[in-house]
């Protein structure tokens, strides 16, 4: 009897094991393919460096190609909530996609770290978190360095899709304010091929200059197209922009751009004072050893930083939880909400139950294209 109980101990305190050591499951959904896979294939080669365990728990990343549709995406995390049973959701880094996932991971009560900065109505982001810098975090840096070049007049050629949209509704303001008009508002979609006639009417309008919200090697297109027409004034990127591929797809054309970016892309570049800079040098050897000189991008920093908020809020969520429940995903959500000021290689990270936004209006860095690499204004 006494070898009986003894064998029955042994098995419970096996279960009670394996029950503290299920793995933790993140859903990835990225544009591998499509207009934006020049934002999500960095991301992935980042996530290919992720460490396989955290707070001694198994990590499993499941990556899905979303190919830049938000039909897709929003297919991608239904399957990550009801087939994968994931813990938490990363993506998209298109924000229209990015928006289309959101309903599915707040019914689901699954935390959705988004790579995009997608706005959502208030309310609607109890679930959601962005790793990227807010628009209006970056266009205040944008709109500072326009007065500082006595700009008085420009023209918008953006997305017609919610990133677009977004840019042209948070900087509005902040022009208004800075006494900058916009004397020309042009759109178009993700995949056309020429935006010709929006060239030409925002030349007619002759403004100082003219701000580009596209993403990735699509930001060139646009570009070409008004130094093609002979635009003569400066021209701005978002921080959607910020990777090689601007200067791989416009060549010269892109010369003198100025784009908004968070604080990775330039990690030397930064003073020593920067709070980032230790973290983005970090993050910029770690990636380049592994993908090539020179090839840091915006979004594999993000893709860092979602490790280094995963390293942070996982311990404190274990102590709550076990992985695969209702209640360990609500723990993370609540580990986010309260871990703190937290240095990322994008800036000082903050996030709180009010602000699931984060950075701070000094976060944005401009940047200048000068013989084809970035330089720090």
């Amino acid at each position: 009897m006494k070898a009986i109980k003894t064998l029955v101990a042994v098995a419970i305190a096996t279960l009670a094991s394996t029950a503290a050591h299920a793995d933790i499951n993140i859903g990835i959904s990225l544009a591998l393919t499509g207009p934006g896979s020049g934002l999500g294939i960095p991301m992935q080669n980042q996530f290919k460096l992720f460490p396989k365990t955290i707070a001694g728990e198994k990590v499993n990343l499941i990556i899905l190609d979303d190919a830049t549709d938000p039909g897709k995406g929003a297919a991608n995390a239904r399957r990550f909530v009801t087939e994968d049973k994931v813990d938490m959701i990363i993506g998209s880094c298109i924000t229209s996609v990015a928006a289309a996932m959101s309903d599915i991971a707040s019914e689901a009560g699954t935390v959705q770290l988004a790579a995009s900065p997608v706005g959502l109505p208030p309310g609607k982001d109890k679930w959601v978190f962005r790793l990227p810098q807010s628009n209006t975090v970056m266009g205040h840096a944008v709109v500072e360095h326009m007065k500082k070049q006595g700009v008085k007049t420009i023209g918008f050629l953006g997305y017609t899709d919610a990133y677009g949209e977004q840019w042209l509704k948070e900087i509005a303001p902040l022009l208004d304010k800075a006494g900058i008009k916009i004397v020309a508002t042009e759109r178009f979609a993700r995949n056309d091929t020429s935006v010709t006639p929006q060239a030409l009417k925002i030349n007619a309008a002759n403004p100082d200059a003219v701000l580009i919200v596209a993403s990735g090697s699509g930001a060139a297109m646009p570009h070409m197209a008004m130094v093609d027409r002979g635009f003569k004034g400066k021209i701005y990127q978002t921080h959607a922009a910020a990777t090689q591929d601007l200067m791989r797809v416009g060549g010269k054309a892109v010369e003198g751009a100025y784009v908004v970016s968070g604080p990775a892309v330039i990690a030397e570049q930064l003073p020593d004072s920067h709070p980032s800079k230790k973290v983005a040098i970090d993050f910029v050897q770690k990636y380049e050893a592994a993908v090539g000189a020179g090839l840091r991008n915006q979004f594999a920093g993000h893709a860092y930083d979602a490790q280094i908020t995963l390293e942070k809020v996982i311990p404190v969520a274990l102590k709550k939880a076990k992985p695969g429940t209702p209640e360990f995903r609500a723990a993370i959500r609540d580990a986010m909400e309260t871990m703190g000021r937290t240095i990322f290689s994008h800036g000082v990270m903050n996030w709180t139950a009010a602000d699931h936004w984060g950075y701070t209006l000094e976060t944005g860095v401009m940047l200048k294209v000068v013989d084809g690499k970035f330089k720090v204004e």
